[in-house]
């Protein structure tokens, strides 16, 4: 008998235990942060160390500016680093289903129109747009429209 009243009881708490438990929660947070706040007083009494709050520099505008011009910015640091440039034909979206199904003579459609500019990236961020030539046997592509340096620099954050 004595085992199902507890139960009972139990079960009848249970309510009250879910909004016991964040008081219960708040009271721990604020008695350990008061024992640390303790504990670092104590350890300064008897150190006698003098405990000052942490200064920190303001970091926000420490980088390249908008009021910057690409000619003010020193681009000799990295003027020898490697990218990839790349063009981007077209793109379309395919169930997995339908990617699975592709066999050799497949044939896959793009967004873009026959003739429509071809988009180049470097590094994947798009620089310019272009049509496709072919020089000495190989693909090339003719620059018809290319963003501002300003440009590419804001987009590069």
């Amino acid at each position: 008998m004595e085992g199902a009243a507890a139960s009972s009881s139990e079960e009848s708490g249970e309510a009250e235990e879910s909004t016991g438990e964040d008081d219960l929660e708040d009271a721990w947070g604020a008695a350990l942060a008061e024992q640390a706040d303790a504990e670092v007083v104590d350890e300064a009494e008897e150190g006698g160390d003098e405990i000052a709050p942490a200064t920190y520099e303001n970091l926000e505008n420490q980088g390249i500016t908008e009021s910057r011009t690409p000619e003010d910015i020193n681009l000799d640091v990295i003027l020898d680093v490697p990218v990839t440039v790349s063009l981007e034909i077209g793109r379309t979206r395919m169930s997995i289903r339908n990617l699975l199904q592709l066999t050799q003579g497949s044939v896959v459609e793009l967004d873009r129109l026959a003739g429509e500019p071809m988009d180049v990236l470097v590094n994947g961020t798009l620089i310019a747009h272009g049509e496709v030539v072919v020089v000495n046997d190989k693909f090339g592509i003719r620059l018809t429209d290319v963003i501002s340096p300003a440009e590419r620099l804001r987009k590069l954050r």
